[in-house]
């Protein structure tokens, strides 16, 4: 009898773990399409003023993970119920600096070589169609980097592939978005006039 039961479970498990692994990924497909129909809504400017468009944060870890750029993967976003974000990577520095069309001198590429685990934890406070993004901690393998280090990396990778990257500095907000509310279930966004 202990053997037929063994044979029973195993068949049910086999069954089930396909459907199991179709199901998470289905879910996290449809996390994804939610997230884009939303963000597409935002940017198309039909919206009107006193709208609030929620964004969970399950959808914004299948966009994330969906979009994310070449050289990144895993990509994970925790919110925390005072407002903070960490989003968590395995990056290979140089793949995204290939990958954007810069790429890295000599020097660089051998501090940068290969994939390592990123860490980083920031706040962001909004109002009158401007954002900030204040960092309060940078891991990279472990180490956590501050002070000139951690400048020269935002200086030397992070402008150098996105110039356009605004931190601990104020940015305005496209498409008469008011303010981004961050809270422990995601990221509310709040349209303007």
């Amino acid at each position: 009898m202990g053997l037929s039961v063994y044979r029973w479970v195993r068949r049910k498990l086999l069954w089930a773990a396909p459907l199991t692994l179709a199901t998470i990924l289905g879910a996290a497909y449809t996390d994804y399409v939610s997230a884009k129909r939303k963000l597409d809504l935002i940017e198309s400017d039909r919206l009107r003023a006193g709208t609030r468009v929620e964004l969970s944060e399950r959808e914004l870890n299948a966009y994330a993970q969906h979009e994310a750029p070449e050289g990144v993967r895993n990509l994970r976003l925790d919110i925390t119920p005072s407002g903070l974000a960490t989003g968590s990577a395995l990056i290979d520095f140089n793949a995204v600096s290939r990958a954007q069309g810069h790429p890295t001198g000599w020097l660089m590429s051998k501090l940068l070589e290969g994939e390592r685990p990123v860490s980083v934890t920031a706040r962001l406070t909004s109002s009158n169609h401007q954002a900030q993004v204040d960092v309060q901690r940078v891991t990279i393998s472990g180490m956590e980097l501050d002070g000139a280090t951690l400048d020269f990396l935002i200086q030397h990778v992070l402008l150098a592939v996105y110039p356009d990257a605004a931190v601990d500095r104020p940015f305005e907000l496209a498409h008469r978005v008011e303010r981004l509310e961050v809270h422990a279930q995601g990221v509310s966004v709040l349209i303007g006039r």
